[in-house]
Protein backbone atom coordinates (compact mmCIF):
# COMPACT_ATOMS: atom_id res chain seq x y z
CA UNK A 1 0.00 0.00 0.00
CA UNK A 2 0.82 3.64 -0.52
CA UNK A 3 1.60 5.68 2.37
CA UNK A 4 -1.13 8.97 2.74
CA UNK A 5 0.61 11.97 2.13
CA UNK A 6 0.48 14.61 5.07
CA UNK A 7 -0.38 18.10 4.86
CA UNK A 8 2.93 20.17 5.40
CA UNK A 9 0.84 23.21 6.66
CA UNK A 10 -0.99 21.48 9.05
CA UNK A 11 1.48 21.48 12.01
CA UNK A 12 2.19 25.19 11.39
CA UNK A 13 -1.59 26.14 12.01
CA UNK A 14 -1.41 23.99 15.03
CA UNK A 15 1.65 26.16 16.76
CA UNK A 16 0.08 29.37 15.07
CA UNK A 17 -3.38 28.19 17.02
CA UNK A 18 -0.69 28.05 20.06
CA UNK A 19 0.82 31.09 19.84
CA UNK A 20 -2.28 32.88 19.38
CA UNK A 21 -3.94 31.78 22.62
CA UNK A 22 -1.09 32.43 24.40
CA UNK A 23 -0.77 35.72 22.92
CA UNK A 24 -4.55 36.21 23.66
CA UNK A 25 -3.75 35.12 27.15
CA UNK A 26 -0.96 37.46 27.51
CA UNK A 27 -3.08 40.67 26.55
CA UNK A 28 -5.93 39.53 28.79
CA UNK A 29 -3.24 39.59 31.69
CA UNK A 30 -2.13 42.87 30.46
CA UNK A 31 -5.95 43.92 30.29
CA UNK A 32 -6.44 43.03 33.78
CA UNK A 33 -3.72 44.52 35.22
CA UNK A 34 -4.27 47.66 33.64
CA UNK A 35 -7.73 47.38 35.24
CA UNK A 36 -6.41 46.95 38.08
CA UNK A 37 -4.03 49.75 37.55
CA UNK A 38 -7.16 51.97 36.45
CA UNK A 39 -8.92 50.99 39.52
CA UNK A 40 -6.30 52.51 41.93
CA UNK A 41 -5.56 55.07 40.05
CA UNK A 42 -8.73 56.06 40.45
CA UNK A 43 -9.28 54.95 43.97
CA UNK A 44 -6.70 57.39 44.61
CA UNK A 45 -8.10 59.84 42.58
CA UNK A 46 -11.26 59.56 44.21
CA UNK A 47 -9.44 59.76 48.26
CA UNK A 48 -7.67 62.87 46.73
CA UNK A 49 -11.26 64.56 45.69
CA UNK A 50 -12.33 63.49 48.97
CA UNK A 51 -9.61 64.74 50.89
CA UNK A 52 -9.78 68.69 48.26
CA UNK A 53 -13.72 68.86 49.36
CA UNK A 54 -12.24 67.96 53.33
CA UNK A 55 -10.03 71.04 53.13
CA UNK A 56 -12.38 73.47 51.05
CA UNK A 57 -15.00 73.23 53.51
CA UNK A 58 -12.13 73.21 56.55
CA UNK A 59 -11.02 76.30 54.74
CA UNK A 60 -13.66 78.15 53.24
CA UNK A 61 -17.03 76.69 55.08
CA UNK A 62 -17.38 76.91 58.56
CA UNK A 63 -15.08 74.92 60.78
CA UNK A 64 -17.79 73.46 62.95
CA UNK A 65 -19.06 69.68 61.76
CA UNK A 66 -22.03 70.76 61.42
CA UNK A 67 -24.52 69.07 58.39
CA UNK A 68 -27.94 69.23 57.87
CA UNK A 69 -29.72 67.05 60.76
CA UNK A 70 -33.17 67.71 58.98
CA UNK A 71 -32.43 65.73 56.03
CA UNK A 72 -30.72 63.43 57.71
CA UNK A 73 -33.72 62.97 60.00
CA UNK A 74 -36.31 62.47 56.58
CA UNK A 75 -33.79 59.74 55.25
CA UNK A 76 -33.84 57.48 58.28
CA UNK A 77 -37.00 58.46 59.82
CA UNK A 78 -37.99 55.17 59.87
CA UNK A 79 -34.71 53.48 61.19
CA UNK A 80 -34.67 56.23 64.47
CA UNK A 81 -38.42 55.73 65.09
CA UNK A 82 -37.53 51.99 65.51
CA UNK A 83 -34.72 52.37 67.35
CA UNK A 84 -36.90 55.28 69.66
CA UNK A 85 -39.83 52.77 69.93
CA UNK A 86 -37.17 49.80 71.33
CA UNK A 87 -35.37 51.92 73.49
CA UNK A 88 -38.85 53.72 74.86
CA UNK A 89 -37.65 57.27 74.12
CA UNK A 90 -40.09 60.22 74.94
CA UNK A 91 -42.19 61.37 71.82
CA UNK A 92 -40.63 64.69 70.75
CA UNK A 93 -42.14 67.75 69.82
CA UNK A 94 -39.54 69.06 67.70
CA UNK A 95 -40.76 68.61 63.89
CA UNK A 96 -37.35 67.58 63.27
CA UNK A 97 -37.37 64.55 65.91
CA UNK A 98 -34.88 65.65 68.27
CA UNK A 99 -35.81 64.69 71.97
CA UNK A 100 -34.10 68.23 72.97
CA UNK A 101 -34.89 70.89 70.45
CA UNK A 102 -32.06 73.61 71.68
CA UNK A 103 -33.87 76.31 72.66
CA UNK A 104 -33.33 79.80 70.36
CA UNK A 105 -32.24 82.54 71.43
CA UNK A 106 -34.51 85.84 71.30
CA UNK A 107 -34.11 89.33 71.56
CA UNK A 108 -34.07 91.09 74.94
CA UNK A 109 -34.07 94.00 73.26
CA UNK A 110 -31.78 97.16 74.40
CA UNK A 111 -29.74 96.02 78.17
CA UNK A 112 -30.23 97.41 81.30
CA UNK A 113 -27.01 99.07 81.68
CA UNK A 114 -28.25 100.00 85.30
CA UNK A 115 -27.68 96.52 86.40
CA UNK A 116 -23.93 96.67 85.61
CA UNK A 117 -21.34 96.50 88.39
CA UNK A 118 -19.47 99.88 86.96
CA UNK A 119 -18.71 103.57 87.81
CA UNK A 120 -21.09 105.43 87.15
CA UNK A 121 -20.66 109.63 86.08
CA UNK A 122 -23.29 111.57 84.92
CA UNK A 123 -23.27 114.01 82.03
CA UNK A 124 -26.37 116.86 82.23
CA UNK A 125 -27.72 118.05 78.23
CA UNK A 126 -29.75 120.99 78.63
CA UNK A 127 -31.58 122.62 75.91
CA UNK A 128 -29.07 125.81 74.84
CA UNK A 129 -32.81 127.23 73.97
CA UNK A 130 -34.88 126.64 76.40
CA UNK A 131 -32.46 126.93 79.47
CA UNK A 132 -33.11 129.97 81.89
CA UNK A 133 -36.29 130.71 79.49
CA UNK A 134 -38.25 127.81 81.11
CA UNK A 135 -38.37 126.30 84.99
CA UNK A 136 -37.00 122.91 85.23
CA UNK A 137 -39.17 120.43 86.40
CA UNK A 138 -38.16 117.82 89.31
CA UNK A 139 -37.14 115.15 86.84
CA UNK A 140 -34.82 114.36 83.89
CA UNK A 141 -35.45 111.52 81.41
CA UNK A 142 -32.41 109.25 81.35
CA UNK A 143 -30.22 106.67 79.67
CA UNK A 144 -27.28 104.63 79.83
CA UNK A 145 -24.20 104.68 77.46
CA UNK A 146 -20.99 102.43 77.43
CA UNK A 147 -18.20 104.89 78.07
CA UNK A 148 -14.08 103.61 78.05
CA UNK A 149 -11.88 105.16 80.31
CA UNK A 150 -7.94 104.74 79.21
CA UNK A 151 -6.31 103.14 82.72
CA UNK A 152 -2.51 103.39 82.96
CA UNK A 153 0.12 102.32 84.89
CA UNK A 154 0.95 104.21 88.49
CA UNK A 155 3.95 104.92 90.07
CA UNK A 156 4.00 103.09 93.65
CA UNK A 157 5.94 104.66 96.05
CA UNK A 158 6.66 101.98 98.91
CA UNK A 159 7.54 104.25 102.21
CA UNK A 160 9.08 102.42 104.73
CA UNK A 161 8.59 103.68 108.37
CA UNK A 162 11.27 104.45 110.43
CA UNK A 163 11.48 104.63 114.50
CA UNK A 164 13.77 105.76 117.01
CA UNK A 165 14.95 103.17 119.29
CA UNK A 166 15.36 103.68 123.37
CA UNK A 167 17.06 101.35 125.62
CA UNK A 168 13.99 99.79 126.43
CA UNK A 169 13.47 98.32 123.28
CA UNK A 170 16.19 95.74 121.83
CA UNK A 171 16.69 96.88 118.08
CA UNK A 172 15.99 94.13 115.66
CA UNK A 173 18.49 93.06 113.29
CA UNK A 174 19.19 95.51 110.53
CA UNK A 175 17.24 94.17 107.00
CA UNK A 176 18.99 92.76 104.32
CA UNK A 177 17.97 96.15 101.67
CA UNK A 178 19.32 98.51 104.34
CA UNK A 179 21.53 100.56 102.82
CA UNK A 180 25.12 101.58 103.68
CA UNK A 181 26.12 104.25 105.71
CA UNK A 182 26.38 107.44 103.74
CA UNK A 183 30.23 108.50 103.24
CA UNK A 184 30.76 112.63 103.49
CA UNK A 185 32.69 114.51 100.88
CA UNK A 186 35.76 113.87 103.35
CA UNK A 187 35.39 109.90 103.44
CA UNK A 188 34.12 110.54 106.86
CA UNK A 189 31.09 108.40 107.86
CA UNK A 190 27.80 109.93 110.08
CA UNK A 191 27.23 109.66 113.40
CA UNK A 192 26.99 105.68 113.74
CA UNK A 193 25.83 105.81 116.67
CA UNK A 194 23.32 107.83 116.12
CA UNK A 195 22.26 105.90 113.13
CA UNK A 196 21.45 102.78 115.38
CA UNK A 197 18.85 104.03 117.15
CA UNK A 198 17.11 104.75 113.92
CA UNK A 199 15.13 101.64 112.76
CA UNK A 200 13.52 100.86 109.63
CA UNK A 201 10.40 98.86 108.85
CA UNK A 202 11.58 95.81 107.20
CA UNK A 203 10.26 95.30 103.81
CA UNK A 204 7.38 92.36 103.21
CA UNK A 205 8.81 89.56 101.09
CA UNK A 206 7.70 89.76 97.33
CA UNK A 207 7.26 87.08 94.63
CA UNK A 208 10.53 88.12 92.39
CA UNK A 209 12.84 89.75 94.87
CA UNK A 210 13.97 93.74 94.54
CA UNK A 211 11.70 94.09 91.12
CA UNK A 212 10.48 97.01 89.96
CA UNK A 213 6.79 95.57 89.24
CA UNK A 214 4.50 95.08 91.43
CA UNK A 215 1.87 91.95 91.92
CA UNK A 216 -1.09 93.66 89.86
CA UNK A 217 1.69 94.66 87.14
CA UNK A 218 2.76 90.87 86.79
CA UNK A 219 -0.67 89.77 86.64
CA UNK A 220 -1.46 92.37 83.99
CA UNK A 221 1.10 91.21 82.20
CA UNK A 222 0.63 86.97 82.28
CA UNK A 223 -3.11 87.57 81.76
CA UNK A 224 -2.79 89.81 78.14
CA UNK A 225 -0.40 87.32 76.92
CA UNK A 226 -1.35 83.91 78.27
CA UNK A 227 -5.61 84.58 78.66
CA UNK A 228 -5.91 87.49 75.76
CA UNK A 229 -3.28 85.76 73.60
CA UNK A 230 -0.98 89.39 73.08
CA UNK A 231 2.80 89.03 72.80
CA UNK A 232 5.04 90.76 75.25
CA UNK A 233 6.39 92.69 72.17
CA UNK A 234 3.05 94.01 71.37
CA UNK A 235 2.54 95.07 75.27
CA UNK A 236 5.89 96.75 74.92
CA UNK A 237 4.76 98.77 71.89
CA UNK A 238 1.61 99.59 74.03
CA UNK A 239 2.99 100.38 77.05
CA UNK A 240 5.47 102.88 75.61
CA UNK A 241 2.49 104.36 74.44
CA UNK A 242 1.65 105.60 77.70
CA UNK A 243 5.04 106.27 78.86
CA UNK A 244 6.66 103.56 80.39
CA UNK A 245 9.46 101.85 78.78
CA UNK A 246 9.32 97.87 80.03
CA UNK A 247 11.39 95.77 77.34
CA UNK A 248 9.88 92.09 76.56
CA UNK A 249 12.96 90.38 77.86
CA UNK A 250 12.37 91.48 81.34
CA UNK A 251 8.28 90.73 81.37
CA UNK A 252 9.70 87.15 79.93
CA UNK A 253 11.94 86.46 82.66
CA UNK A 254 9.22 87.82 85.05
CA UNK A 255 7.32 85.27 84.00
CA UNK A 256 9.35 82.19 83.97
CA UNK A 257 10.37 83.12 87.38
CA UNK A 258 6.65 83.90 88.71
CA UNK A 259 5.91 80.32 86.77
CA UNK A 260 8.67 78.33 88.34
CA UNK A 261 7.55 79.22 91.90
CA UNK A 262 4.02 78.60 91.59
CA UNK A 263 4.29 75.68 90.41
CA UNK A 264 6.20 74.32 92.54
CA UNK A 265 4.00 75.56 95.52
CA UNK A 266 0.09 76.26 94.71
CA UNK A 267 0.04 73.93 91.68
CA UNK A 268 1.87 71.17 93.18
CA UNK A 269 -0.43 71.36 96.02
CA UNK A 270 -3.29 71.17 93.42
CA UNK A 271 -1.73 68.09 91.28
CA UNK A 272 -1.19 66.37 94.24
CA UNK A 273 -5.17 66.40 95.46
CA UNK A 274 -6.12 65.97 91.86
CA UNK A 275 -3.90 62.51 91.60
CA UNK A 276 -5.60 61.48 95.29
CA UNK A 277 -9.06 61.89 94.87
CA UNK A 278 -10.30 63.22 91.61
CA UNK A 279 -12.68 60.64 89.46
CA UNK A 280 -12.01 61.08 86.27
CA UNK A 281 -8.86 62.90 84.13
CA UNK A 282 -9.57 64.23 81.04
CA UNK A 283 -6.98 64.25 79.08
CA UNK A 284 -5.78 66.11 75.36
CA UNK A 285 -2.27 67.61 74.07
CA UNK A 286 -1.22 70.23 71.20
CA UNK A 287 1.96 71.11 69.45
CA UNK A 288 4.22 74.32 70.48
CA UNK A 289 6.89 75.43 69.36
CA UNK A 290 10.13 75.77 71.09
CA UNK A 291 13.03 78.25 70.67
CA UNK A 292 16.26 76.44 70.34
CA UNK A 293 19.33 77.57 72.50
CA UNK A 294 22.18 79.69 71.18
CA UNK A 295 25.25 78.17 70.46
CA UNK A 296 28.48 79.45 70.65
CA UNK A 297 28.85 79.31 66.55
CA UNK A 298 25.76 81.80 65.99
CA UNK A 299 24.11 79.47 63.59
CA UNK A 300 20.30 79.62 62.71
CA UNK A 301 18.62 76.62 63.50
CA UNK A 302 14.54 75.89 63.48
CA UNK A 303 12.65 75.96 66.23
CA UNK A 304 11.74 72.31 67.71
CA UNK A 305 8.48 70.94 68.75
CA UNK A 306 7.42 70.68 72.05
CA UNK A 307 3.53 69.74 73.87
CA UNK A 308 1.54 71.01 75.98
CA UNK A 309 -1.07 68.39 77.84
CA UNK A 310 -3.84 69.65 79.28
CA UNK A 311 -5.75 67.46 82.02
CA UNK A 312 -9.12 68.40 83.84
CA UNK A 313 -9.80 67.06 87.43
CA UNK A 314 -13.75 66.56 87.33
CA UNK A 315 -14.95 70.40 88.08
CA UNK A 316 -11.90 71.38 90.76
CA UNK A 317 -8.86 71.59 88.65
CA UNK A 318 -7.31 72.42 84.92
CA UNK A 319 -3.78 71.70 84.67
CA UNK A 320 -1.49 72.18 81.84
CA UNK A 321 1.88 69.75 81.79
CA UNK A 322 4.56 70.63 78.91
CA UNK A 323 6.62 67.60 77.48
CA UNK A 324 9.09 68.21 75.38
CA UNK A 325 8.31 64.69 73.35
CA UNK A 326 4.40 63.42 72.86
CA UNK A 327 5.35 59.25 74.40
CA UNK A 328 4.45 57.09 76.27
CA UNK A 329 6.72 57.32 79.53
CA UNK A 330 5.96 61.56 79.88
CA UNK A 331 2.23 60.37 79.71
CA UNK A 332 3.12 57.67 82.41
CA UNK A 333 5.11 60.23 84.47
CA UNK A 334 2.10 62.23 84.37
CA UNK A 335 -0.45 60.14 85.60
CA UNK A 336 1.49 57.87 87.87
CA UNK A 337 -0.09 57.18 90.84
CA UNK A 338 -3.40 57.78 89.66
CA UNK A 339 -6.21 55.57 89.77
CA UNK A 340 -9.59 55.77 88.08
CA UNK A 341 -11.00 57.05 84.99
CA UNK A 342 -9.30 58.66 82.00
CA UNK A 343 -11.03 59.84 79.51
CA UNK A 344 -8.89 60.33 76.15
CA UNK A 345 -8.76 59.99 72.51
CA UNK A 346 -7.31 56.92 70.78
CA UNK A 347 -3.67 58.19 70.67
CA UNK A 348 -1.43 55.15 70.99
CA UNK A 349 0.51 57.17 73.63
CA UNK A 350 -2.62 56.51 76.07
CA UNK A 351 -2.09 53.30 75.73
CA UNK A 352 0.47 52.28 78.17
CA UNK A 353 -1.65 53.65 80.90
CA UNK A 354 -4.34 51.34 80.62
CA UNK A 355 -2.51 48.15 80.64
CA UNK A 356 -2.33 45.88 83.58
CA UNK A 357 0.09 46.71 86.60
CA UNK A 358 1.82 43.40 86.13
CA UNK A 359 2.29 44.69 82.22
CA UNK A 360 4.22 48.19 82.34
CA UNK A 361 7.51 47.03 83.65
CA UNK A 362 10.17 48.36 86.23
CA UNK A 363 10.31 52.14 85.60
CA UNK A 364 13.63 53.47 85.80
CA UNK A 365 13.54 55.22 89.22
CA UNK A 366 12.86 51.84 90.30
CA UNK A 367 9.13 53.03 91.77
CA UNK A 368 6.77 50.65 90.30
CA UNK A 369 3.22 52.22 89.18
CA UNK A 370 0.29 49.66 90.80
CA UNK A 371 -2.83 52.05 90.07
CA UNK A 372 -5.22 50.69 87.54
CA UNK A 373 -6.75 52.99 85.34
CA UNK A 374 -10.07 52.63 82.95
CA UNK A 375 -10.37 54.42 79.31
CA UNK A 376 -13.14 56.35 78.63
CA UNK A 377 -13.59 57.01 74.81
CA UNK A 378 -15.00 60.27 72.80
CA UNK A 379 -17.95 59.74 70.90
CA UNK A 380 -16.76 63.52 69.05
CA UNK A 381 -13.48 61.98 68.04
CA UNK A 382 -15.59 58.67 66.53
CA UNK A 383 -18.31 61.30 64.88
CA UNK A 384 -15.67 63.30 63.31
CA UNK A 385 -14.33 60.58 61.21
CA UNK A 386 -17.55 59.33 59.99
CA UNK A 387 -18.59 63.66 59.14
CA UNK A 388 -15.34 63.93 57.35
CA UNK A 389 -16.78 60.94 55.47
CA UNK A 390 -20.60 61.39 54.90
CA UNK A 391 -19.78 65.08 53.49
CA UNK A 392 -17.00 64.20 50.92
CA UNK A 393 -18.23 60.91 49.54
CA UNK A 394 -21.81 61.04 50.72
CA UNK A 395 -21.92 57.60 51.16
CA UNK A 396 -25.19 56.49 52.70
CA UNK A 397 -23.61 54.34 55.40
CA UNK A 398 -22.06 56.47 56.80
CA UNK A 399 -24.87 59.12 56.71
CA UNK A 400 -26.81 56.50 58.77
CA UNK A 401 -23.86 56.65 61.15
CA UNK A 402 -24.03 59.97 61.76
CA UNK A 403 -27.45 60.35 62.31
CA UNK A 404 -27.74 57.00 64.79
CA UNK A 405 -24.94 59.21 66.58
CA UNK A 406 -26.84 62.42 66.73
CA UNK A 407 -29.57 60.83 68.19
CA UNK A 408 -27.07 59.66 71.00
CA UNK A 409 -25.88 62.70 71.86
CA UNK A 410 -29.76 64.10 71.77
CA UNK A 411 -30.80 61.53 74.03
CA UNK A 412 -27.87 62.02 76.54
CA UNK A 413 -28.65 65.55 76.84
CA UNK A 414 -32.05 66.01 77.57
CA UNK A 415 -30.77 64.20 81.35
CA UNK A 416 -27.59 66.56 81.74
CA UNK A 417 -28.83 68.14 84.44
CA UNK A 418 -30.27 65.02 86.74
CA UNK A 419 -28.37 63.68 89.66
CA UNK A 420 -25.74 61.16 88.70
CA UNK A 421 -27.31 58.18 90.02
CA UNK A 422 -30.52 58.61 87.71
CA UNK A 423 -28.48 59.68 84.57
CA UNK A 424 -26.90 56.24 85.13
CA UNK A 425 -30.38 54.71 85.07
CA UNK A 426 -31.91 56.77 82.28
CA UNK A 427 -28.78 55.88 80.14
CA UNK A 428 -28.96 52.00 81.04
CA UNK A 429 -32.71 52.05 80.02
CA UNK A 430 -32.84 54.45 76.91
CA UNK A 431 -29.62 54.76 75.72
CA UNK A 432 -27.96 51.19 75.94
CA UNK A 433 -30.68 49.90 72.81
CA UNK A 434 -29.21 52.86 71.00
CA UNK A 435 -25.65 52.49 71.16
CA UNK A 436 -26.02 48.39 70.87
CA UNK A 437 -28.06 49.00 67.64
CA UNK A 438 -25.05 51.25 66.35
CA UNK A 439 -22.33 49.38 67.41
CA UNK A 440 -24.03 46.43 65.46
CA UNK A 441 -24.25 48.34 62.39
CA UNK A 442 -20.91 49.37 62.21
CA UNK A 443 -19.56 46.24 62.93
CA UNK A 444 -21.63 44.67 60.29
CA UNK A 445 -20.68 47.46 57.62
CA UNK A 446 -17.09 47.18 58.67
CA UNK A 447 -16.64 43.64 57.49
CA UNK A 448 -17.59 44.48 54.37
CA UNK A 449 -15.56 47.01 53.80
CA UNK A 450 -12.28 46.13 55.94
CA UNK A 451 -10.55 44.96 52.81
CA UNK A 452 -11.03 48.11 50.89
CA UNK A 453 -8.97 51.10 51.65
CA UNK A 454 -10.43 54.61 51.92
CA UNK A 455 -11.88 57.13 54.27
CA UNK A 456 -15.40 54.60 55.50
CA UNK A 457 -12.83 51.60 56.73
CA UNK A 458 -11.09 53.88 58.45
CA UNK A 459 -14.08 55.87 60.20
CA UNK A 460 -15.97 51.98 60.64
CA UNK A 461 -12.66 50.62 62.26
CA UNK A 462 -12.04 53.14 64.50
CA UNK A 463 -15.80 52.91 66.05
CA UNK A 464 -15.14 48.96 66.41
CA UNK A 465 -11.87 49.27 68.00
CA UNK A 466 -12.95 51.76 69.94
CA UNK A 467 -16.53 50.25 71.35
CA UNK A 468 -15.47 49.52 75.38
CA UNK A 469 -14.16 52.46 75.41
CA UNK A 470 -16.93 54.45 74.60
CA UNK A 471 -19.45 52.49 75.88
CA UNK A 472 -17.77 53.20 79.32
CA UNK A 473 -19.77 56.15 79.92
CA UNK A 474 -22.68 53.89 81.14
CA UNK A 475 -20.47 52.60 84.18
CA UNK A 476 -21.19 56.09 86.20
CA UNK A 477 -23.30 59.30 85.53
CA UNK A 478 -20.46 61.74 86.47
CA UNK A 479 -18.73 60.14 83.21
CA UNK A 480 -19.52 62.27 79.60
CA UNK A 481 -19.47 60.90 76.31
CA UNK A 482 -17.27 63.42 74.45
CA UNK A 483 -13.87 65.07 75.36
CA UNK A 484 -14.54 68.48 74.41
CA UNK A 485 -13.84 69.78 77.43
CA UNK A 486 -10.47 69.11 77.00
CA UNK A 487 -10.58 70.44 73.41
CA UNK A 488 -11.83 74.02 74.70
CA UNK A 489 -9.01 74.23 77.11
CA UNK A 490 -6.90 73.38 74.93
CA UNK A 491 -8.44 76.22 72.72
CA UNK A 492 -6.31 79.15 74.57
CA UNK A 493 -2.93 77.59 73.69
CA UNK A 494 -4.00 76.62 70.15
CA UNK A 495 -5.24 80.20 69.08
CA UNK A 496 -2.60 82.01 71.90
CA UNK A 497 0.63 80.44 69.71
CA UNK A 498 -0.53 82.12 66.33
CA UNK A 499 0.47 85.44 68.01
CA UNK A 500 3.74 84.75 69.97
CA UNK A 501 4.40 81.71 68.19
CA UNK A 502 6.86 80.06 70.55
CA UNK A 503 8.46 79.56 73.57
CA UNK A 504 11.62 80.56 74.49
CA UNK A 505 13.00 77.07 76.22
CA UNK A 506 11.36 74.19 78.24
CA UNK A 507 11.97 75.74 81.54
CA UNK A 508 9.94 78.45 80.28
CA UNK A 509 7.15 76.51 78.54
CA UNK A 510 7.11 74.61 82.19
CA UNK A 511 6.88 78.16 83.85
CA UNK A 512 3.75 78.87 81.47
CA UNK A 513 1.94 75.91 81.77
CA UNK A 514 1.87 77.05 85.62
CA UNK A 515 0.05 79.76 85.33
CA UNK A 516 -1.97 78.64 81.89
CA UNK A 517 -3.17 76.04 84.94
CA UNK A 518 -4.30 78.92 87.86
CA UNK A 519 -5.86 80.83 84.90
CA UNK A 520 -7.90 78.04 83.32
CA UNK A 521 -8.61 77.38 87.23
CA UNK A 522 -9.40 80.49 87.83
CA UNK A 523 -12.07 81.05 84.69
CA UNK A 524 -13.64 77.25 86.09
CA UNK A 525 -14.41 78.60 89.35
CA UNK A 526 -16.08 81.97 87.67
CA UNK A 527 -13.01 83.80 88.98
CA UNK A 528 -11.51 86.94 87.01
CA UNK A 529 -7.52 85.63 85.95
CA UNK A 530 -6.09 88.73 86.57
CA UNK A 531 -7.85 89.96 89.71
CA UNK A 532 -6.83 85.95 91.36
CA UNK A 533 -3.30 86.21 89.96
CA UNK A 534 -2.58 89.59 91.62
CA UNK A 535 -4.34 88.96 95.21
CA UNK A 536 -2.11 85.46 94.81
CA UNK A 537 1.02 87.01 94.23
CA UNK A 538 0.77 89.10 96.79
CA UNK A 539 -0.12 86.65 99.76
CA UNK A 540 2.02 84.01 98.36
CA UNK A 541 5.68 84.75 99.66
CA UNK A 542 4.02 85.06 103.37
CA UNK A 543 1.44 82.08 103.09
CA UNK A 544 2.40 78.92 105.32
CA UNK A 545 3.98 76.40 102.61
CA UNK A 546 2.02 73.55 104.20
CA UNK A 547 -1.22 75.40 103.48
CA UNK A 548 -1.02 76.03 99.56
CA UNK A 549 -3.51 74.59 98.66
CA UNK A 550 -6.19 76.94 100.28
CA UNK A 551 -4.27 79.24 97.68
CA UNK A 552 -6.21 77.46 94.62
CA UNK A 553 -8.71 78.49 92.61
CA UNK A 554 -10.91 76.21 94.04
CA UNK A 555 -11.14 77.32 97.68
CA UNK A 556 -10.28 80.90 97.07
CA UNK A 557 -13.31 82.82 97.49
CA UNK A 558 -13.35 80.93 100.99
CA UNK A 559 -9.85 82.13 101.45
CA UNK A 560 -9.83 86.16 100.82
CA UNK A 561 -13.19 86.53 102.81
CA UNK A 562 -10.76 85.37 105.84
CA UNK A 563 -7.67 87.89 104.52
CA UNK A 564 -7.62 91.84 105.59
CA UNK A 565 -9.87 93.51 102.66
CA UNK A 566 -7.53 96.60 103.05
CA UNK A 567 -4.26 94.68 102.97
CA UNK A 568 -5.46 93.08 100.05
CA UNK A 569 -6.20 96.31 98.29
CA UNK A 570 -2.51 97.62 99.88
CA UNK A 571 -1.08 95.56 97.95
CA UNK A 572 2.29 95.16 99.31
CA UNK A 573 1.76 94.90 103.31
CA UNK A 574 2.50 92.61 105.99
CA UNK A 575 -0.58 89.87 105.66
CA UNK A 576 -2.66 88.68 108.93
CA UNK A 577 -2.63 85.13 107.97
CA UNK A 578 -5.82 83.42 109.30
CA UNK A 579 -5.41 80.29 110.94
CA UNK A 580 -6.38 77.12 109.49
CA UNK A 581 -10.09 76.04 108.65
CA UNK A 582 -11.70 73.87 110.83
CA UNK A 583 -11.64 70.06 109.91
CA UNK A 584 -14.87 70.44 107.85
CA UNK A 585 -13.94 73.07 106.00
CA UNK A 586 -10.31 72.22 105.17
CA UNK A 587 -9.11 70.72 102.07
CA UNK A 588 -7.48 67.61 101.78
CA UNK A 589 -3.82 68.49 102.84
CA UNK A 590 -1.00 68.38 100.22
Amino acid sequence: MSEVPTIDGAGDAGARVHELEAALAAERERRAELERKHDRLQGAYDALVREIELMRRRLFVAKAERIDTTQLEIEFAGKLAALDALAGTPPSNDENGDPTPRKKRTSSGRRDLAKADAPVERVEIPDVELEGKLPRLGSEEESSEIRWRRAGWVRLVIARVKYRNTDEVDPAPPPAEAPAPEMSAGGDTTDLAAMSKIITARMPPKIIPKSIGAPSMFAHLITEKLCDGIPYHRQEERLERISLSLDRGTMCRWQEQIGGTVGATVVEAMRQEALRTAFCLATDATGILVQPIRTADKQRRACRRGHFFVQIADADHVFFEYAPHETSAAVAEMFKGFSGYIQADAKSVYDFLFRPPEARGQPDDGDPDLAVRHEVGCWSHARRKIWETAITSKDPIAREALARIGRIFALDRTWKDKPHSEIKSLRELHLRPHTDAFFAFVTAEYEHVKDQRGMLRSALGYAVRQQGALTRFFDDGRLKLTNNDSERQLRKVATGRKSWLFVGSDDHAQAAGNLLTLIASARLHGLDPEAYLRDLFAVLPQWPRERYLELAPKYWRATRDRLNAAQLEQEIAWFTIPPPLSPAEQPAAS
